[in-house]
């Protein structure tokens, strides 16, 4: 599976299938979530959390390629990810594109 953040996929013509996403929310523990809070008076990277998004977008990625498969598709073009803090300490990963089919 082609996966791009471009409208095409160079030398190849495309037949749109449609829009196709995937989404997970991700939460780390709470022995994790107090240590990333004392790690937030000092200053610095909160590693748990760069971690759990990485989780998520992976997750997400999948799950969307999983639905691309499913209409049978060659590639999905101009992904995008959003995401959005549920509530202290989970955040919600959405991947979504378009599947399209190599002609």
């Amino acid at each position: 599976m082609i996966l791009v953040n471009t409208d095409y996929v160079s030398g190849k013509e495309l037949e749109t299938l449609g829009l196709v996403k995937g989404s997970t929310i991700q939460s780390k523990n709470f022995g994790k979530d107090l240590l990333s809070g004392l790690k937030n008076l000092v200053g610095g990277e909160l590693t748990a959390y760069t971690e759990m998004m990485n989780e998520a977008r992976d997750l997400a990625t999948n799950r969307m390629v999983e639905e691309a498969q499913g209409m049978g598709a060659d590639a999905v073009v101009n992904i995008r990810y959003a995401s959005s803090a549920i509530m202290q300490g989970a955040a919600e990963v959405i991947a979504y594109g378009t599947a399209v089919k190599f002609r």
